[in-house]
């Protein structure tokens, strides 16, 4: 294909997306959300920054969540991606009842939020956790997180005691959801 055809396939389909608005607007927000694990380096840096997030909101206790937080080459994670970018993430590990993950380490970059990323994000780990064959889900989130604790009730998780290492720790409500098809 010649450069001035490939330019005028371009021209094309950029007229079309702009008779099209729906089909316009999906060219604009395509995000891909990809199944990976802990060892990628955009969820590096997604966990970078947030961590970065909780110290600013945890000042004094954020260093007794650090060995909470870690994951290792065994948490299956999410990524999504918008344009190639990196701009979401999450993950998921076996917990000690076998048929139980804990979800871990979701964060969406602050211009993406409130777009339904993070909901989709924790969709995708629960059908992945669902065809790992486990049927539960439990998650850790800290009381000066008032929209994280929303989206997890709109997602069906409920309260529960805070368990593991997060017995006692005031700063931290623990949930959990019955995974279903």
């Amino acid at each position: 294909m010649s450069s001035s055809s490939a330019i005028g396939e371009i021209v094309t389909s950029v007229l079309i997306c702009l008779d099209n608005p729906v089909l316009y607007l999906l060219t604009l927000t395509m995000t891909v959300y990809k199944r990976t694990s802990a060892s990628n380096s955009d969820f590096k840096i997604l966990i970078v920054n947030l961590d970065k997030e909780f110290w600013l909101l945890y000042p004094d206790t954020q260093q007794n969540f650090t060995p909470f937080n870690f994951v290792d080459e065994s948490a299956c994670v999410v990524i999504a991606y918008e344009h190639e970018e990196p701009i979401g993430c999450g993950c998921f590990r076996q917990m000690k009842e076998k048929d139980t993950v804990e979800i871990k380490r979701m964060y969406v970059v602050p211009s993406f939020r409130g777009n339904g990323i993070g909901k989709m994000i924790l969709q995708k780990l629960e059908q992945w956790a669902m065809e790992e064959g486990f049927v539960q889900a439990k998650l850790e989130t800290g009381i000066k997180q008032p929209e994280a604790i929303a989206a997890y009730e709109k997602s069906s998780y409920v309260r529960i005691p805070n368990y593991g290492p997060y017995v006692n720790v005031t700063e931290s409500i623990c949930m959990m959801k019955f995974l279903e098809k």
